[in-house]
């Protein structure tokens, strides 16, 4: 069974940065081969699909609340998957979850749960003013 380690989340001020990783344990699970994707939780919302990589790492989708924010990529020599979030404000608060599935297809524009077999456990991330 596949399990993906997330680090990465913690506290910044509205305007500021912040960088997620994701790496699968046990390391027989190759990032680069199957679609990965990010998704959040906001307190008392439902998990929302926030970016998704698939193609062997080529191709990336955005939900529209992100896009030109945040970045996903690959690192294949390291076998992880990023997330890069620049401008953040305070409506991108919640836990962030990343998650893997068996095989590289097109995940759709923006990525669904019921898609991903594999997550992580979560990391909070916190905007504040």
């Amino acid at each position: 069974q596949v399990q993906l380690v997330e680090s990465g989340g913690g506290s910044v001020q509205a305007g500021g940065s912040l960088k997620l990783s994701c790496s699968p344990s046990p390391s027989g699970y190759t990032v680069s081969s199957n679609s990965m994707a990010w998704f959040r939780q906001a307190p008392g919302k439902e998990r929302e699909g926030v970016a998704a990589i698939y193609n062997s790492g080529r191709s990336r989708n955005y939900a529209s609340a992100v896009k030109g924010r945040f970045t996903i990529f690959e690192d294949n020599a390291e076998n992880r998957i990023y997330l890069r979030m620049n401008s953040l404000k305070t409506e991108d608060t919640g836990v962030y979850y990343c998650a893997g599935t068996e095989g590289d297809w097109y995940p759709g524009q923006t990525p669904l749960s019921d898609d991903y077999q594999y997550w992580g456990q979560g990391t909070q991330v916190t905007v504040s003013t």
